[in-house]
C-alpha cells in the first residue's frame, strides 16, 4: 500500500514524496484513516515506528479547512519533553511547507513574550508541554475551547513524569466533542483508566505487542563492579572494541552521573556530549544537533533522550546504569534499530541490577544473554584519578592490612593507654638499671600533704575587703610548688599584715581643714 491510498490530500501528498517516503508503516497504514474518519484513536506501537505522522499527516489534511482565531488554537499536541515537542514542529514544518499553518510552540525556557506574541496571531496548531501550557492558561492569555482534535504523545512517558494530573486538566479544558488521539508504547493501568475516562468508542491501532523490542536490535549485558570507576573503565573499553559503532547514545539513571561519565569520557580523549533535564534549552537543542549530524558521536543522556527522539541512525545504546523500571529499558533500546536498521543495545550490569535485570527480562518476554569475553577491571587500570577521594581513602585503608582500624585509629587508641602500662610494654631490662634502692617509694611511703585547717579558721583569717595577697615565701613547700592562696592565708599570724598589697598599707591623709 501507498500513502495515495489512505485518502491524504494532494499537497500531503507531494510533501511525502518530497522527502523520500513511499510506503507507510503498519501503524501509519491503520491509523490514518480512522484520523481522517474523524473518530478516537488509541495507538500502541514500538518507538520508531512512525507515530508521529501517524498523526501529522492526517492533521494537515484535516487542517487545510478552516481558519485559526487569536489565542484560540485548532488543534492541540502535547509532548512530555521540550525535545519531542521540538521535533513534532519540525514535522510540521517539513510536510507543511505548502499550506500556509501558524504553528506554535509553548515549551520551558522561552521566554512568554514571544509565546503570547504568537497566541495572538491565532494558532492552527499548537505543540506545548502541559506545564507550561497550563501556565498560559493561567495567565489568561490562552483558551482552549475551540480546540477541534487532541493529541497526547507518549502517555507513558507523561506518566512517568508525574503529568497525568495536568493531563486530567487539561482535558476538562478542552470542548466534550473534541476529537482525541491517544499514542503510547506501553499500556500501564493508570494509562488503560484515563484512555477508558477520556476518549470515546475508540479505534485501537495495535501494531505490535506492548513493552517489546524490536527483532533488529541485538541485546546483551555485560557483568560490572560495584564501583563505578570500574563500570566507567569498563565503558571505555567497550567503546573502543565494539564493532561497526558509528555513533552511541549512552544512558545513566541521574543526571549527577550523566556529568560523571561525560566528564570522564572527555578526560579520555572521546568526543562525547551530554543531555539532561537541568540544562537550559539552548544547551540541550545544540547537543542534539551535533549528535545527529555526526559532530558529537557519543551522547551522554538521562532518560529525557529515551522517549521518541527520532534519530534513526543511532548504531549503540549503552545503559551505564540498568533503568529502575522496565519499561524505560524498552523506551532506551528503542533508540537504535529503528525503521528496519539493525542495532546493538548493552548493559552494564552490576550484582545489584539483578533484580531489575529479571524485571526487565519479565517485560519483554526474552533473556537477555551475557557477552562473550572476560571484562574483569584489573586492579591496575590507571583510573585513580578518575575516582572519588572517599573510594581512594578506603582502598588505602585496605591497603595497609584490610582489617580492623585506620593507622592513626590504632594511634589514638594507643595514646589512651595509661602511661605505666606503655613504658612497661616499650621499656626493655638492662644490666644498668637503677637500684631498687633509688626506685620511687610507693604512694603509702610518700610525705603526706599538711592538712588543711577547718573551714572556719579558713574563713575567719580570709580579708574582707576582696583584695588578692601576695605569696608570703616563708610558706612555699619544700616541694617546690607554691600552696594555694586560701591555705597561705590561713597560715597567716594576726596582726601580720605581709600578705597585703603595698598600697593597701599606706596612710590615709586627711583631707586640710578636717
Amino acid at each position: 500500500m501507498s500513502f495515495s491510498n489512505l485518502g491524504l490530500s494532494e499537497k500531503v501528498l507531494a510533501a511525502v514524496a518530497a522527502t523520500g517516503y513511499t510506503t507507510p508503516t503498519p501503524i501509519q497504514e491503520q491509523a490514518i484513516p480512522h484520523v481522517l474518519a474523524r473518530k478516537d484513536v488509541l495507538g500502541i506501537a514500538q518507538t520508531g515506528t512512525g507515530k508521529t505522522a501517524a498523526f501529522v499527516l492526517p492533521m494537515l489534511t484535516i487542517l487545510e479547512k478552516g481558519r485559526a482565531r487569536a489565542r484560540m488554537p485548532r488543534t492541540l499536541i502535547l509532548e512530555p519533553t521540550r525535545e519531542l515537542a521540538a521535533q513534532v514542529k519540525e514535522n510540521f514544518d517539513r510536510y507543511g511547507a505548502g499550506q500556509k499553518l501558524n504553528v506554535a510552540l509553548l515549551i520551558g525556557g522561552v521566554s512568554f513574550g514571544d509565546q503570547d506574541a504568537k497566541l495572538t496571531r491565532g494558532v492552527d496548531v499548537l505543540i506545548a508541554t502541559p506545564g507550561r501550557l497550563l501556565d498560559h492558561t493561567e495567565r489568561g492569555g490562552l483558551l482552549l475551547t475551540g480546540v477541534e482534535l487532541l493529541v497526547i504523545d507518549e502517555a507513558d512517558r507523561m506518566l512517568d513524569m508525574g503529568f497525568i494530573p495536568d493531563i486530567e486538566r487539561i482535558c476538562k479544558l478542552v470542548p466534550f466533542t473534541r476529537q482525541t488521539l491517544f499514542f503510547t508504547a506501553t499500556m500501564p493501568p493508570e494509562i488503560r483508566r484515563i484512555t477508558e475516562t477520556f476518549l470515546h468508542n475508540p479505534q485501537k491501532v495495535e501494531v505490535s505487542k506492548p513493552a517489546t523490542t524490536a527483532v533488529t536490535v541485538t541485546q546483551s549485558q555485560v557483568p560490572a563492579g560495584r564501583e563505578a570507576h570500574e563500570k566507567r573503565e569498563l565503558l571505555r573499553r567497550l567503546l573502543r572494541e565494539a564493532k561497526d559503532l558509528k555513533n552511541a547514545i549512552i544512558f545513566c539513571n541521574r543526571k549527577r552521573e550523566v556529568a560523571i561519565v561525560h566528564k570522564s569520557l572527555q578526560k579520555h580523549g572521546f568526543s562525547v556530549g551530554a543531555l539532561h533535564g537541568d540544562m537550559d534549552q539552548p544547551a540541550r537543542m545544540a547537543a542534539l544537533d551535533q549528535f545527529r549530524k555526526g559532530e558529537l558521536p557519543l551522547l551522554v543522556a538521562s532518560d529525557v533522550a529515551a522517549r521518541g527522539l527520532d534519530i534513526p541512525e543511532v548504531s549503540h545504546v549503552f545503559n551505564f546504569d540498568v533503568p529502575h523500571h522496565p519499561d524505560d529499558y524498552v523506551h532506551r533500546v528503542g533508540r537504535t534499530g529503528r525503521a528496519g536498521r539493525s542495532g546493538m543495545a548493552i548493559s552494564l550490569v552490576t550484582p545489584l541490577d539483578q533484580k531489575s535485570m529479571v524485571a526487565i527480562e519479565k517485560l519483554i518476554g526474552q533473556s537477555i544473554p551475557r557477552a562473550e569475553g572476560d571484562y574483569e577491571v584489573s586492579a591496575d587500570s590507571g583510573e585513580q584519578s578518575d575516582r572519588p577521594r572517599e573510594s581512594r581513602g578506603r582502598d588505602r585503608e585496605r591497603s595497609r592490612g584490610g582489617r580492623g582500624k585506620p593507622q592513626r585509629g590504632r594511634d589514638r587508641e594507643r595514646s589512651r593507654e595509661p602511661r605505666e602500662a606503655r613504658h612497661s610494654s616499650e621499656a626493655t631490662p638492662s644490666s644498668d638499671a637503677r637500684p631498687a634502692a633509688e626506685a620511687r617509694p610507693p604512694r603509702e611511703e610518700r610525705p603526706a600533704r599538711e592538712a588543711r585547717p577547718p573551714r572556719e579558721a579558713r574563713q575567719s583569717s580570709e580579708p574582707r575587703h576582696g583584695s588578692r595577697p601576695q605569696a608570703n615565701p616563708s610558706h612555699v613547700p619544700s616541694i617546690g610548688r607554691p600552696e594555694p592562696r586560701r591555705q597561705r592565708e590561713a597560715d597567716a599570724e594576726p596582726g601580720d599584715h605581709s600578705h597585703l598589697p603595698a598600697f593597701l598599707l599606706r596612710p590615709v591623709r586627711s583631707p586640710a581643714g578636717a
